[in-house]
């Protein structure tokens, strides 16, 4: 048996690959505030562009990179538009270190702002772009011309100074609009969804530029996204929002192998949510029983009881998968119903019987058994990352 863990990319890890060639050896710092805690308390707004907040409590702590993740319209884009000035609350408070700042304007709260779509001018070249903010706040002509080159060259844009959007390509654009954002030396940055719709090589390599980034300038910051690969590589701590609604806030381990439910467990990637039935109750945990009558003891939090419905949430890469008649820890027998081979992976999907199917990750290394379409095997599972939830 196989197993695959999980390894969140923190932003101050050490081992991050270096920096793109096209950036400095060694890392340059391109802002210089102090850094801020964020508070919103008891936070509720409602745009039906961006989705409803609903009595929103949080923390961002100082130098923090804090995600939201949440579906298309559950407010997460709206939080950032209510930390940012951009929309004021129908109540609660927005707090920058301590300070009411609900009601301040976004051009005194000392932001940068990265949008979805890049929110590039298309008559102004890179430059003129990273150096909008910059005059705007009237800096010397001397501070802009030292700091542009400076903050491209980090993003990986010397080079290409006169060039205007449209002549970029989307990882540019987006890397431009960052670039325009940390230009200003915010004392907040604000990310709403940076690498959506990014091929998935551009993806990487800006998700890992911005790891860098947050490791060297420890801005305090806040980002949205749909994403989870985005959210767990990135995150110090992450929020679930659902309709509006924190659901859980934690480190990304935290919530990603102990979710408090069925949409937290969603949100934060791939999970098998298999409906069980608790059949015994035990000091060490409970047994439960598939759909399809087959019985395995897990460790369980909070109070159960005999009878009571559940969901036994699996991630694919924390499953194994034995031959039927070499199986001897907990779990559950099946049939192979299909193998998809991604490269680093296989890609199961084991019938277990009433009507239920689990899928299984197991690493394509070495001589690895390959398992075929209708192979008796069984899943085996950990109490160590099972978890049961409650129903739906």
């Amino acid at each position: 048996m196989r197993r695959k863990h999980h390894l969140a990319l923190r932003p101050r890890e050490r081992a991050l690959p270096p920096a793109a060639p096209a950036c400095p050896t060694h890392p340059v710092s391109v802002v210089s505030r102090p850094l801020v805690d964020i508070r919103l308390e008891g936070v509720t707004a409602l745009d039906a562009a961006h989705g409803p907040v609903e009595n929103v409590t949080l923390q961002v702590r100082h130098g923090e990179f804090f995600t939201v993740v949440g579906s298309q319209r559950s407010g997460k884009s709206m939080l950032l538009r209510l930390v940012a000035g951009f929309a004021e609350p129908r109540a609660g408070r927005v707090l920058f270190e301590g300070e009411n700042v609900t009601r301040t304007p976004p051009g005194q709260r000392g932001i940068g702002f990265v949008f979805q779509d890049g929110a590039l001018w298309p008559h102004l070249n890179v430059f003129e772009h990273v150096a909008f903010g910059l005059r705007a706040g009237r800096a010397p002509a001397e501070e802009v011309e030292r700091r542009v080159p400076r903050v491209l060259s980090r993003l990986g844009l010397g080079g290409l100074e006169a060039r205007r959007p449209d002549a970029l390509t989307l990882d540019q654009r987006r890397r431009l609009a960052l670039a325009r954002a940390l230009a200003v030396e915010p004392r907040v940055l604000l990310l709403d969804e940076p690498l959506s719709h990014l091929e998935p090589t551009a993806r990487k390599a800006l998700r890992l530029e911005l790891a860098r980034l947050h490791r060297d300038l420890a801005v305090t910051t806040l980002h949205a996204t749909r994403d989870a690969a985005d959210a767990l590589a990135l995150s110090d701590r992450i929020a679930v929002l659902v309709d509006g609604r924190v659901v859980q806030v934690g480190e990304p381990p935290e919530l990603y192998w102990r979710p408090r439910d069925s949409s937290v467990a969603s949100a934060l990637g791939p999970a098998n949510l298999l409906p069980v039935r608790v059949v015994e109750v035990r000091d060490t945990g409970v047994v439960v029983e598939s759909p399809g009558g087959s019985r395995a003891p897990i460790a369980a939090e909070g109070k159960w009881r005999e009878g009571a419905q559940g969901l036994l949430c699996m991630r694919p890469e924390s499953l194994g998968l034995v031959e039927a008649a070499m199986a001897r820890g907990p779990g559950f027998p099946g049939t192979v119903a299909l193998r998809v081979f991604e490269g680093t992976r296989h890609m199961y999907e084991v019938d277990i019987g009433g009507g239920a199917k689990l899928g299984v990750e197991l690493p394509a290394i070495g001589e690895s058994h390959i398992f075929r379409l209708g192979d008796p095997v069984r899943v085996e599972i950990s109490s160590e990352t099972a978890i049961l939830l409650p129903p739906d």
